[in-house]
């Protein structure tokens, strides 16, 4: 970003700053998770305020790291007409120790808009402070060509094709991956730097009144408008309602590009007093009409008529999502002013995009995030934040190609020289590089960074034994021009091809779900069978980023594990046995108290370990379970005196928290059952804490019991499951998450059966017509139940359904795609994911999908992806 000073500030905000303050932002940061140490006095934080949090709770965490900028949503006596102040302090005591003095802290204090206007809902203000300071940013930059994308698909893509056409005449800026939400399109704008000529934004909203800020934000002259489906239909009226909301994004751009053939955006656009470029396959008077799309091996021929003239493009792409959105960059071309000469030459080399950051198990105990889809600063930068995320050996390694295409020497040393800016910040201990030239990056890295340089990709890949890969994590990002795919293949662990995704950003946003729920209650998450087959140690980072409260795991080996990989967080151990005491207390695990004899047998043994070590004893935290009406573990009324009498004899064993087991949150029907256990629990928990003297935390909420009873019976703790990751029987709460696992798996072979021929072991299959089958390379041993067999089980393929036909085998199963002609040999089939909801699936399995879930065999490899 271009530095902002004090004067800018000054002058944007039209706010008297003391002649003695000076202070330079380069970074802009609204986590203090992701602020660097090194970058803290340049960086401003940004104290976000939305519905259910408030950034300001994380000032002090700013200034322990060195921040001294401070932009909140403060209301003050002492503003401006805009709403602005600006409050110093020259002493901060957070700031004050042996070996620092104390630091001026500036604040701006920004009114916040439900300060203004109080009957404007505040949920539609989140970000607002961040997106003032980016329209003032913007403002800079007034000779910059802006383009803006919205629609419900196809925004990156387009983005991303535009940005590669337009490469080799312009300095193009635009929105990093898909950066398109209310915090999203401020920070994108902060990417502007005065070399950029062209810049191109994505803007998505989810409900009514949020694009009016983000065209004030992008300031577009150009606008695309891909479509409008169904994705977000909950946050609007209509879909009438939802279109006419985007297209405020164009209130003042010269030009739209739309599709005349989505009646919404046609609608939308109806009064718009911008000129409307319109392509169409039904519309002969529409500025460029589609007249034929031919597809032909691995091309597709897009033949079309403009301006009375028949001409064409070719695009690698046999998909409708591409073709669509080629012919969305192929009419933005066209109005811009390309020749048709040029357009064929870069529409023909546009490469397929993966907008997505892929995290899989690698050779020699080794991480492998693979993310070659695009090699801008942008993009390498939250690249280098996912690794450090993910970093348990802390030996990051970076398998970096030289940019490509270049116009000339000095842009690849001021490439060159970012880039070793980054990758210093994030203190990479190696770096592979690739390409010609790239030499010239060693003089500007630490020198502790270990660094190898190879010409081309081949050399590379002949010489790979001598990176010595072990125990790292390792980044590859690279130009599509150096195939790193190659790599990737080479560097990826051999694993069956059938594959469980696991989208982390969904996690996160299904956590963040469930956290704006409970709001203050604390959150312990449950990580027990291997994370619903999620992965527990990735998840379990990821949730320590998110600042979880407490883990949950089923026994101790899953507990142990998680912190051999570096996880602090405080862990409960949930079924505790004898031999495993040792365990818990070497590696600060916490155990659940059910029974008098465990209690007993905890206390013996840490005061066995201290002995052992001839340590004092210290204290070790508990966590006691009740049973109040599930019958299988927990302490009932009749211990109590017991129970009590025990802990008072071992007060180093400390209560953490008091718990119970809910039976059927999920089950209205036994809401009154569910009333009796509340009771029950709150009795035993008062006798409890009478003979104890303390009050430890309460938790009996499951997923369904925090959607249902969050507000009817709050406690000081919930424990989320299934819900994290995408599932809960609550309809209102179910539409707010997002899919987390998806298992696929892919057609090996297809063979045309006769009618009267049978199918599979014992013949249990039989075509009752001539019949397409197809084998799919999924069988029981990866977690598809034999009962799935003969019909009771489908998968989906070319998003229809195809029945399995004869028994389900160990490694494979065979399914019928009859009615699906287009499906061929190695074609994706999807088991469960965002396209086929998992109850569907565990529907017709007649169980439920916690089953599912942790059915899926540890031999189906797991890749993790970001899409941020």
């Amino acid at each position: 970003m271009q530095t902002i000073t004090e004067k800018n500030i000054a002058e944007w905000f039209n706010i008297a700053i003391p002649t003695e303050i000076h202070f330079t932002i380069q970074h802009i940061a609204y986590d203090t998770r992701l602020i660097n140490p090194e970058d803290a006095p340049q960086t401003l934080f940004v104290a976000l305020k939305t519905p259910h949090n408030d950034g300001q709770k994380y000032i002090d965490d700013a200034i322990q790291k060195g921040v001294t900028t401070i932009l909140r949503p403060l209301p003050t006596n002492s503003r401006n007409e805009q709403g602005v102040s600006i409050e110093v302090k020259s002493k901060y005591a957070i700031r004050e120790n042996e070996n620092s003095e104390p630091q001026p802290i500036v604040f701006i204090n920004y009114l916040h808009q439900s300060e203004k206007l109080p009957d404007t809902p505040s949920k539609n203000r989140v970000g607002e402070d961040l997106q003032a300071l980016a329209k003032a940013y913007r403002t800079q930059f007034d000779a910059l060509k802006t383009i803006a994308i919205t629609g419900s698909n196809g925004k990156t893509i387009v983005k991303e094709w535009l940005a590669q056409a337009l490469a080799l005449d312009e300095q193009v800026v635009r929105s990093p991956k898909s950066f398109n939400s209310q915090i999203g399109v401020p920070i994108s704008i902060f990417q502007i730097e005065m070399q950029h000529t062209v810049g191109i934004f994505e803007a998505g909203i989810s409900e009514m009144g949020e694009m009016k800020d983000l065209q004030q934000v992008i300031q577009p002259q150009i606008g695309i408008f891909t479509n409008i489906l169904a994705a977000h239909d909950s946050g609007f009226p209509s879909k009438e309602a939802k279109a006419a909301e985007k297209a405020l994004l164009f209130v003042d751009c010269a030009a739209v590009i739309y599709n005349y053939d989505d009646i919404y955006c046609r609608n939308a656009l109806k009064n718009s007093t911008s000129y409307c470029f319109a392509w169409s396959r039904i519309e002969k008077t529409a500025n460029l009409y589609i007249l034929e799309e031919a597809r032909n091996g691995v091309f597709t021929k897009i033949t079309a008529i403009y301006k009375g003239e028949e001409k064409y493009i070719e695009i690698p792409f046999l998909d409708a999502a591409s073709i669509e959105n080629a012919i969305h960059v192929w009419a933005t071309l066209l109005y811009l002013g390309y020749s048709q000469t040029i357009i064929r030459e870069r529409l023909c080399s546009l490469e397929a995009l993966e907008a997505r950051l892929e995290l899989k198990n690698a050779v020699n105990n080794s991480i492998l995030i693979n993310d070659s889809y695009s090699l801008d600063l942008d993009s390498l930068r939250i690249a280098l934040e996912f690794m450090q995320e993910q970093d348990i050996y802390n030996k990051k390694t970076v398998i970096l190609s030289q940019k490509y295409p270049l116009k000339n020497e000095q842009e690849k040393n001021t490439w060159i020289k970012a880039v070793a800016q980054l990758l210093n910040r994030k203190k990479v201990n190696k770096l592979v590089a690739v390409g010609e030239g790239m030499t010239q990056i060693r003089p500007l890295l630490l020198p502790q960074t270990a660094f190898f340089a190879f010409d081309t990709t081949d050399i590379l890949l002949k010489q790979i034994d001598k990176l010595h890969l072990h125990g790292e994590t390792i980044l590859l990002k690279g130009a599509r021009h150096f195939e790193f795919e190659r790599v990737a293949e080479l560097l990826a662990q051999r694993a069956h091809k059938t594959v469980l995704e696991i989208n982390l950003e969904a996690i996160k946003h299904n956590f963040k779900q469930y956290k704006n729920l409970v709001g203050d209650t604390k959150l312990m998450v449950m990580v027990k069978a291997h994370a619903y087959g999620s992965g527990a140690y990735q998840v379990a980072r990821l949730l320590e980023h998110q600042k979880v409260d407490m883990l949950a795991v089923a026994y101790t080996d899953e507990g142990y594990e998680l912190r051999q990989n570096g996880i602090t967080t405080p862990i409960m151990v949930m079924n505790v046995e004898e031999n495993a005491f040792d365990a818990l207390i070497r590696h600060h695990l916490s155990p659940e108290i059910y029974s008098l004899t465990t209690l007993r047998g905890f206390a013996a043994a840490t005061r066995r370990f201290h002995a052992l070590h001839d340590s004092p004893l210290q204290t070790y935290p508990i966590h006691l379970k009740l049973d109040t009406g599930m019958k299988r573990l927990g302490f009932e009324r009749n211990d109590l005196t017991e129970l009590c009498q025990l802990l008072l004899e071992n007060k180093h064993l400390v209560v953490a928290t008091i718990f119970t087991h809910l039976v059927a949150t999920d089950n209205p029907e036994h809401d009154d059952f569910t009333a009796q256990q509340i009771n029950l629990f709150s009795e035993l928990y008062a006798q409890i804490t009478a003979k104890i003297g303390y009050t430890p935390l309460r938790h009996i909420l499951n997923t369904s019991g925090i959607s249902r009873f969050h507000q009817r019976f709050p406690m000081e703790m919930v424990r989320l499951g299934i819900g994290l990751y995408g599932v809960d029987a609550e309809p209102t709460i179910q539409k707010n998450l997002q899919t987390v696992l998806t298992l696929k798996a892919t057609i090996s072979q297809i063979k045309t059966v006769q009618a009267g021929e049978t199918i599979g072991y014992n013949r249990m299959g039989k075509a009752t017509r001539n019949t397409r089958i197809a084998t799919v390379s999924i069988g029981y041993a990866d977690g598809i139940s034999r009962s799935l067999s003969n019909g009771k089980g489908a998968f989906l393929v070319e998003n229809q359904l195809a029945f399995i036909i004869g028994n389900v085998c160990m490694d494979m199963c065979m399914i019928d795609i009859t009615d699906i002609p287009s499906a061929k040999e190695g074609a994706e089939v999807v088991i469960f994911g965002e396209s086929r909801p998992v109850q569907d699936f565990a529907t017709q399995a007649q169980t439920i999908p916690y089953e599912i879930f942790t059915n899926v065999s540890n031999r189906v490899k797991r890749v993790y992806f970001s899409t941020s």
